[in-house]
């Protein structure tokens, strides 16, 4: 633009005229108005752009236009007031902005939406051609020749073409909104999925709030079942200590009691003290006497010994003298019979035949004592290969027993490096699993504790073969506490021994402490005691060794000799009942005994080192097994050689000796017949009667003898009498004696008795106010702990809740609880996740489904509307069209023109044909055949009626009768006037470059004259000229 100040210009409500030559700045004005009025560069046809209108060297332009709000069609006229102001400036760049102020000049608002408000309030379209007509756009519609181009004048005149628009781009909106709804479809399947799953994990919330509200409502009835259960533990614990102080008394008078009765025992054990040492004083008194008698009694007692021996050696040598002199007589009886009965020549035969027997007998016999020396020695071979076999079998057998022993042994110790209880036998681990089951269910009162060796460590690995001999078996002995206990263990190991011998189980009361063994126990600054060599942690383990074993009183000496030295000395320890050495030996303080064992099998520390020993010696006892077997094999062999060479010798024996026997009953036959010798007779009588000189004498002797050893007899029996008397006496005294020795020992088992209950009962006094003592600090500790506990369950749950189960039930279905909520928590996520994407999921699926609902039912009802706005449309645009007719041909009857307008809607063509003159006496020509002038008019007329059929609050006209002549402007000028005197509501602006003063004088018309532009200056002077 060229222009640097245009206006202001004050139109008049109704018809202005807007006149100046070229170049004055007429377009400029029409320009401003459209630009100021939202209209884009393109719709002005002064510039493709709207830095175009910014004049050259200026960095802006600004328009200012004042619009009339009053009425009922005001825009908020208690915001604005009677007038709107809007301003508009165009920056360099082509940004323009807008303020829009009220009628006091305040800005009211700067964004087009609100001009655009404005403008359809006020029904303002700066880009209709039928309010605002420019040059160009004249040129374009009016003045061309094509058909087509006045139809769509038409058309955009009265906002069909807009409507149509309108209906094609929501035929586009529609088919694309179906096109999305198609692909929506599958979107919501895909979303009404995914919120099915997150609803189903929604859903599991709930029960997931109903177990959290479950597991704060079991931790408020497990706070309170833990005070309950205080309380519990209180109440006997009160009721035992008021008992227990109670029983006290008892106590105290049992310990008096018994110490009573030890002073009565010890007074009656020193009265029969005394008694016993008077009887043992007139004993000794008694004894020198009984002694002489009894050496005297002996005496005597040896002569007549001696004498009967006399007696009994004369009536021997009497005896053998008779017996001799009956055989004599008997031989010389048969001699001289004999000698009557014999020849000489059967004499010499049989003395032949003799000596023949007696050789072959001396040869026979010979052979018999030959064979039977071979027989004892194959028997005796035999015999000692047997015996010998034997043992090797019953030794190879206990070796084979050894050897299965070692195998064991070596299997438990293998089997121990991962489980030292297996040491204690294979069925050990089985067994305790099973005791700790039973324990668990409720079986057992106290669990029972065993093995014992599995219970205690050394403090000395060296002592480990002492300590295993000095315990033996209690190693693997179990310990209950009472019998109902034992009871059931002994059904467990039933189940588990069976065919194998079973541990020893020992009852006894466990208690919470270790015995106090400082009076009994011994302490030796050098050697520690079995019980301080031990580690033992349970008391009632210790308990129970000390009072079957009396580890208290044994020592552990390492070495032999010092041990000997130290047991056996002159001063022995105190209160030490015997010592151990690390061997294993056992010395008492008068004796001492060698261990069997050589090696500790079950405390032992080092299991390779055992497990490498017993298979060195597995392998020589298998080797000494091989060994043995090669014997027994050897020695089957003799024996079997031996037994051969019996039989044959006990074959030969026997028929030796039946030909022996055959001669000797020969000989004998022979030998009855010998003949005696008449000269054997002689000595033979010689020897009878020596005999019987001899038979006289010993007579006498045996009688003197007896004599003798009568008078020896007599006096024997007097000394023994006198002996036996007075041993009588004594022994009288001396059962006297031993009366009081019973009475004495049964005093002393009583002083001993009375002594053992009195410490019994000290012990149980002391140990019972121990217990008191344990029994206040424990209940001082529970009461605390009860205050504890109830402030925690307070604060968990201020109001006291009854629970009827048990804190260790509760514990486990809260730990059952814990569990099942972490597992769900773990599986669904986070809580706040969970809902937000629940919820989100929901949102989504609800907003689909509803644009889903929405967009169907927009198509459905646009197909409604559409189809019921094309027949208004159709129906329109056919109403406009025949009331376009109607105008057209009367402003065309106001000059005495006809003229025809015919609309082809379906091939969108408008034709217009005009003739001067009456139409029904002229023929129509085509618009193309008229004058300049005649189209001008003609091009007017079709203008107003355009105007007549349209609605705008004002209507711009640019050089309009440019192309006219003087008759034909003067009568369009007149039809123009004559319509905005009928419409006296809306403003006209007609911009010409015709001096317009030959137009008649009127309030409603004002001319607004512009100066002739000054080129040379390149600027604009504004010159206003108001007419009335």
């Amino acid at each position: 633009m060229c222009h640097s100040l245009l206006g202001p210009f004050a139109f008049g409500s109704n018809v202005n005229f807007v006149v100046g030559n070229n170049g004055s700045g007429k377009s400029a004005i029409l320009t401003a108005l459209i630009v100021a009025l939202g209209g884009n560069a393109q719709a002005t046809n002064r510039g493709s752009s709207l830095k175009g209108f910014v004049k050259e060297g200026e960095s802006s332009a600004d328009v200012s236009i004042i619009l009339r709000n009053k009425g009922r069609d005001a825009y908020k006229p208690e915001v604005y007031g009677p007038s709107i102001m809007i301003d508009l400036r165009i920056t360099r760049e082509g940004l323009r902005t807008y303020k829009l102020r009220g009628k006091s000049g305040q800005l009211i608002s700067s964004k087009k939406e609100e001009l655009i408000s404005i403008l359809d309030n006020f029904n303002i379209q700066v880009n209709n051609p039928v309010s605002v007509l420019t040059q160009e756009m004249s040129k374009y519609f009016l003045h061309s020749k094509g058909e087509g181009d006045k139809y769509k004048f038409f058309m955009k005149a009265t906002q069909l073409e807009q409507m149509r628009e309108d209906f094609v781009y929501i035929k586009t909106t529609k088919h694309v909104t179906e096109d999305k709804v198609g692909q929506h479809s599958e979107c919501l399947k895909d979303l009404k999925r995914k919120y099915l799953e997150k609803e189903d994990r929604y859903k599991s919330l709930a029960s997931l709030d109903e177990m959290h509200s479950k597991l704060e409502e079991l931790q408020k009835q497990m706070a309170w079942a833990l005070v309950a259960e205080v309380e519990k533990e209180l109440e006997p614990m009160k009721e035992k200590l008021q008992a227990d102080t109670h029983s006290t008394e008892k106590y105290d008078e049992k310990v008096d009691e018994w110490k009573n009765k030890v002073e009565e025992a010890e007074k009656k054990h020193k009265q029969i003290q005394e008694q016993l040492e008077g009887i043992t004083q007139k004993v000794k008194e008694l004894q020198p006497k009984c002694a002489e008698l009894k050496t005297e009694a002996q005496k005597r007692n040896t002569l007549l010994k001696a004498s009967e021996v006399t007696v009994h050696r004369c009536k021997t040598n009497l005896r053998d003298l008779e017996k001799d002199k009956v055989q004599l007589s008997s031989r010389i009886k048969d001699l001289k019979l004999s000698i009557s009965q014999t020849t000489g020549a059967e004499s010499q035969a049989r003395a032949a035949r003799v000596e023949q027997i007696q050789a072959e007998l001396e040869n026979l016999r010979h052979q018999i004592s030959t064979l039977g020396q071979q027989i004892d020695q194959y028997e005796h071979a035999s015999t000692r290969a047997t015996e010998e076999q034997g043992k090797i079998r019953k030794e190879h057998s206990m070796l084979q027993r050894f050897i299965d022993t070692k195998r064991r042994m070596l299997q438990t110790l293998e089997s121990s490096r991962s489980n030292r209880l297996r040491r204690f036998g294979e069925h050990m681990p089985t067994l305790l699993s099973a005791i700790q089951e039973a324990h668990r269910k409720g079986q057992f009162k106290q669990r029972p504790r065993g093995p014992l060796g599995y219970l205690i460590n050394l403090k000395d690995p060296e002592l480990a073969l002492a300590v295993e001999v000095c315990l033996k078996s209690l190693l693997q002995a179990f310990i209950c506490d009472n019998y109902e206990d034992e009871k059931v263990l002994q059904g467990l190991m039933s189940k588990m021994f069976s065919g194998s011998r079973r541990p020893s189980i020992i009852t006894s009361h466990f208690l919470r402490q270790i015995h106090d063994t400082k009076k009994r126990a011994v302490n030796h600054p050098d050697y520690p005691s079995v019980l301080q060599a031990l580690e033992i942690e349970d008391p009632a383990v210790a308990n129970c060794l000390i009072d079957q074993r009396g580890i208290e009183s044994i020592l552990l000496i390492k070495d032999r000799t010092e041990a000997r030295r130290v047991m056996q000395g002159a001063r022995p320890p105190t209160n030490c009942s015997q010592a151990f050495s690390k061997d294993g030996d056992q010395i008492y303080n008068n004796r001492s005994y060698t261990a069997e064992q050589t090696r500790a099998n079950y405390l032992s520390g080092d299991v390779e080192e055992e497990i490498r020993h017993i298979q060195r010696e597995m392998e020589n006892l298998e080797a000494q097994a091989n060994r043995f077997q090669q014997q027994i094999k050897r020695l089957d062999e003799d024996i079997k050689q031996n037994d051969g060479l019996l039989r044959r010798a006990h074959v030969n024996q026997k028929s030796t000796k039946d030909k022996a026997t055959k001669l000797q009953l020969e000989l004998t036959d022979l030998q009855n017949v010998e003949e005696p010798q008449s000269e054997d007779l002689r000595p033979l009588e010689e020897d009878l009667q020596e005999i019987v000189t001899k038979i006289a004498s010993k007579r006498a002797e045996c009688d003197e003898a007896r004599t003798q050893m009568a008078e020896l007899k007599a006096s024997y029996e007097k000394a023994e009498q006198e002996y036996k008397q007075h041993k009588e006496h004594i022994n009288n005294i001396a059962e006297e004696a031993d009366s009081v020795k019973e009475d004495l020992s049964k005093t002393d088992q009583e002083v001993m008795k009375c002594k053992h209950h009195k410490r019994h009962y000290d012990e149980k006094r002391n140990s019972h106010l121990a217990n008191i003592k344990t029994l206040e600090a424990n209940m001082k500790t529970k009461e605390q702990e009860l205050e504890a506990s109830v402030a925690k369950a307070t604060e968990i749950c201020p109001q006291r809740v009854t629970v009827r189960r048990t804190a260790k039930s509760l514990d486990s279905e809260l730990n059952r609880l814990k569990a099942k909520i972490n597992t769900q928590q773990e599986q669904q996520g986070d809580r706040e996740e969970v809902v937000r994407q629940y919820h989100e999921a929901l949102e989504n699926y609800k907003n689909m489904a509803q644009q889903m609902k929405n967009l169907n039912s927009f198509i459905k009802s646009l197909d409604s509307v559409m189809n019921h706005r094309l027949q208004v449309y159709a129906e329109l645009r056919r109403f406009l069209s025949a009331r376009c007719k109607y105008y057209f041909d009367s402003m065309l009857a106001q000059r005495g023109y006809s003229g025809s307008m015919n609309f082809d809607h379906k091939n969108e063509t408008l034709s217009i044909s005009v003739q001067p003159g009456q139409g029904n006496k002229a023929d129509l020509s085509d618009m193309r055949c008229l004058s300049g002038g005649e189209r001008s008019f003609s091009t007017v007329c079709f203008v107003l009626s355009l105007w007549a059929i349209t609605e705008a609050p004002f209507r711009c006209l640019d050089e309009f009768d440019v192309y006219m002549d003087m008759v034909n402007r003067r009568i369009s000028m007149d039809m123009m006037l004559k319509v905005a005197a009928g419409q006296r509501y809306r403003q006209f602006i007609f911009l010409t470059p015709q001096s317009m003063s030959s137009l008649p004088q009127s309030k409603i018309i004002r001319i607004l004259r512009l100066k002739d532009p000054d080129r040379s200056q390149n600027n604009s002077q504004r010159s206003q000229e108001q007419d009335q």
